[in-house]
């Protein structure tokens, strides 16, 4: 039965990191916070990695419940999000140094934000939907619809999905939490390049994320594209 949970628990991590890949968005993390104290830093690293564990659970176990409530398919959560995507990665790319996200994260008060305001600036577009995009949430969702009969079971799945989360988010509260230091790792030539890079595969991926959903939803109504 440990076996089973531990390997349940994986599965999570295993499934979402490569989606996520909070190491590929840590230069864009770095960026858009602007110049803020370390302390303002690891503060935000950990909401944000909060966040996206309280998004992921909440995607794992009621998002088939809310999309199922509201009639909307995952194909239409993929072209949305994938839109969404697809502007921030365009943003960032055509970023000048005055880019309104940066502006919307970081100000020169930082040190001086209250907690709510914490969690308000570290929710868009940090949390989402840089970090736990639409990708992540169908996946997500994915991982948690198919739902045990029993009631072991039941606690059993929430339990392993609750620590492949947790896990989940220490990986990206780590990589936050050093993103200036990798950014300085590259040096400034490296990190211009990382960033524009970073922000065109993020473009890249969400006009691919846009694409799945027409393809699912050309396929729900019964036309093959293939």
């Amino acid at each position: 039965m440990l076996i089973l949970f531990l390997k349940a628990a994986i599965l999570v991590p295993v499934t979402l990191i490569p989606i996520l890949n909070p190491f590929g968005n840590a230069p864009v993390f770095a960026s858009l916070l602007g110049n803020v104290s370390r302390d303002v830093e690891k503060k935000l690293a950990r909401q944000v990695a909060l966040n996206c564990f309280f998004l992921l659970l909440g995607a794992m176990f009621i998002g088939s419940h809310v999309l199922m409530f509201f009639g909307i398919s995952l194909p239409i959560v993929r072209i949305s999000g994938g839109i969404l995507v697809a502007v921030t990665g365009w943003k960032l790319l055509n970023d000048n140094g005055q880019d309104a996200i940066r502006t919307q994260v970081a100000t020169n008060s930082a040190d001086a934000w209250s907690d709510e305001e914490f969690k308000v600036r570290s929710f868009y577009p940090i949390s989402f939907p840089l970090t736990v995009g639409p990708g992540a949430i169908a996946a997500s969702i994915t991982l948690g619809a198919s739902t045990p009969p029993r009631l072991l079971d039941q606690v059993f799945s929430l339990g392993s999905a609750a620590l492949g989360a947790a896990m989940t988010a220490l990986v990206i509260l780590i990589c936050y939490r050093y993103a200036n230091k990798i950014v300085n790792m590259f040096g400034r030539l490296g990190t211009m390049v990382l960033l524009r890079l970073s922000a065109f595969i993020l473009l890249c991926i969400g006009v691919e994320i846009f694409w799945n959903g027409v393809v699912g939803l050309l396929s729900e109504s019964g036309i093959d594209i293939h």
